[in-house]
């Protein structure tokens, strides 16, 4: 089970990247969206909230293995940020790009409540959910632009 939660947590062993493992791990997550985004929102959800547990239990395992609250090498919290990011949004290249970099911004910036809760709320949960929120206004954001943006088209 160490193993496992550790390939999981490290998004297949990303999260060892030595430069900048949490960009490097959306960019792994990428390939996956791309997958996910063949399905309908129907079957996407599910399987978004699926790795979303996952990774809760990965994350937290992956702490107490690294000894170390939110170590850098746990990227698959920025897998779930990025579907979330992307959920029912086209799988283009301009949509992919620009939701890839308002996810790294508002996961780098963690504007109010993201901060607040990435401090209070421990364990693997913890891990994830900042970047739940991070996704979340995300896709807000990427969803406003794309009204006054022409990437879309």
């Amino acid at each position: 089970m160490k193993r496992l939660s550790i390939l999981l947590a490290t998004w297949g062993g990303v999260g060892f990247f030595p430069l900048a493992p949490g960009t490097a791990g959306t960019v792994a997550a990428i390939p996956f969206f791309l997958l996910l985004a063949l399905f309908p929102l129907y079957v996407y959800l599910p399987c978004v909230l699926g790795i979303g547990l996952v990774a809760c239990w990965a994350a937290g395992r992956a702490e107490v293995i690294f000894g170390e609250q939110d170590n850098r090498r746990i990227v698959i919290d920025e897998a779930v940020g990025f579907f979330i990011t992307m959920t029912a949004v086209p799988a283009q290249w301009s949509y992919i790009l620009v939701g890839f970099l308002l996810f790294r911004v508002f996961d780098i910036l963690k504007p109010p409540p993201i901060r607040l809760i990435e401090r209070t709320v421990k364990g693997g949960v913890g891990v994830v959910l900042d970047d739940v929120l991070a996704g979340i206004y995300a896709h807000i954001s990427l969803r406003i632009l794309a009204l006054f943006l022409p990437f879309g088209s």
